[in-house]
């Protein structure tokens, strides 16, 4: 379990690397866009206060909390700096299992993960995969419905933080 969690952690930092991508950080600040399926979304709050926030929207709709892993963290731990980023990983089993009938590769997209983190400037982000993009990149044509239903979802928990 523990050589898991470290790997998760290693794929969770790999993933943070790619969003923090100059690319990425030119796209975030233009708002909430959608760059080669990831979405960002800027928020109103502080890190801290958005994490709490999204964390207790996610509770409210009753899907199921897996993990937040603190990434920062665990660059400070392998002596690399960087800037304060946490990773939220939650899902509906009943939602996001339809995906993995479709095409069971689409399970490498659930649960579904959240990255929140801040850039360079002090400003909070959240980044997460879009729906329509893990549905094509998985050929699934025929959850239409449930993939609506996740967007809807994610978008609502994204607007818990942007002050809107």
């Amino acid at each position: 379990m523990q050589l898991f969690s470290k790997m998760l952690g290693a794929a969770a930092l790999v993933a943070a690397a790619l969003v923090f991508s100059p690319i990425a950080q030119t796209r975030a600040e233009e708002g909430a866009v959608s760059e080669g399926g990831v979405v960002m979304v800027k928020s109103a709050l502080v890190i801290g206060e958005t994490i709490t926030r999204l964390k207790e929207d996610i509770a409210s709709k009753k899907l199921m909390f897996f993990s937040e892993i603190d990434q920062s963290q665990l660059a400070a731990e392998a002596g690399i700096q960087l800037r304060p980023s946490t990773l939220l990983v939650f899902g509906n089993p009943a939602l996001g299992s339809q995906f993995m009938t479709s095409n069971p590769a689409a399970g490498i997209d659930w649960p579904v993960r959240l990255l929140v983190f801040e850039d360079a400037k002090g400003q909070v982000w959240l980044a997460y995969t879009d729906f329509a993009f893990i549905a094509r990149r998985h050929h699934i044509k025929d959850r239409d419905e449930a993939f609506s239903k996740a967007s809807m979802v994610i978008a609502s928990i994204a607007s818990s933080v942007t002050g809107e």
